[in-house]
């Protein structure tokens, strides 16, 4: 059965006060919580009995089985999945001169919490461990966050912090950063680490990060010199900034 006061506290993670406050976050549905699990400490698994059923093995410090109904009245999806978990929020290693070895994402105040879980899920696709993300971006535990990284959060690692000050105490580490006014992306030199960073989604990247920046990009349109949108959507800029980088580590 569960209790009120156990729907209270699981709907009680939407916001990021009660999160950070009990250091867990909530992930939903069958296909999120398996990829977590064995990457997170689970402190609940509340499930349907078909999902405990095919899933005898997990390990939680508390299980709880429930009806559609009960998983409905405790879920912050629409459509629930069988399954929620609550997971330990991790504590990582920050040490921004893995930059110096391999290729590193930073955030400068992306604050969608869509684009973010999308942001996760490209830099997992490109084999891309670590986000450095300013206080200003959003909350990685946010549950709509979560869900948009469909299990990336497993395996990228994100580090929030003053994205300048750890910047500026770089050094011979190359900085990468997308602008309307760079140098086409397509006809500069690239290099398999240092740090590519991506700015907030109406105001691209700030004064205070941008100072920090060596080599400005430029994703052209197409055809040049035509009227087209103003700018790509930040996650979709992302994806093609990686795509060049890992396209030019295969063909050097």
């Amino acid at each position: 059965m569960l209790s009120k006061n156990k729907i209270k506290y699981i709907r009680s993670l939407e916001l990021k006060k009660n999160r950070k406050e009990a250091q867990a976050f909530l992930a939903e549905g069958h296909k999120l919580v398996g990829d977590l699990l064995g990457h997170f400490p689970c402190l609940l698994i509340v499930a349907t009995s078909r999902w405990l059923q095919n899933h005898a093995e997990i390990q939680a410090e508390e299980i709880i089985e429930v009806t559609e109904e009960e998983l409905a009245r405790a879920s912050l999806l629409k459509a629930p999945q069988e399954v929620l978990g609550v997971f330990k929020q991790p504590q990582y290693l920050f040490n921004p001169n893995i930059a110096k070895e391999q290729l590193c994402l930073a955030l400068d105040d992306v604050q969608d919490p869509g684009n973010l879980g999308t942001i996760v899920r490209i830099a997992d696709w490109f084999g891309i461990k670590h986000i450095f993300c300013s206080t200003g971006t959003a909350d990685i535990y946010n549950p709509k966050t979560v869900q948009a990284t469909m299990g990336a959060i497993a395996r990228v690692k994100l580090h929030y912090c003053n994205l300048s000050e750890v910047l500026g105490s770089l050094t011979d580490i190359p900085v990468f950063g997308t602008f309307l006014d760079g140098e086409n992306i397509y006809t500069q030199e690239l290099s398999n680490h240092g740090i590519i960073v991506m700015g907030n989604e109406g105001k691209g990247i700030s004064l205070n990060v941008s100072r920090f920046v060596n080599s400005k990009l430029l994703i052209p349109n197409f055809p040049q010199g035509c009227e087209t949108s103003e700018s790509l959507n930040v996650a979709v800029a992302t994806a093609i900034t990686c795509s060049e980088f890992r396209r030019r580590t295969l063909n050097p």
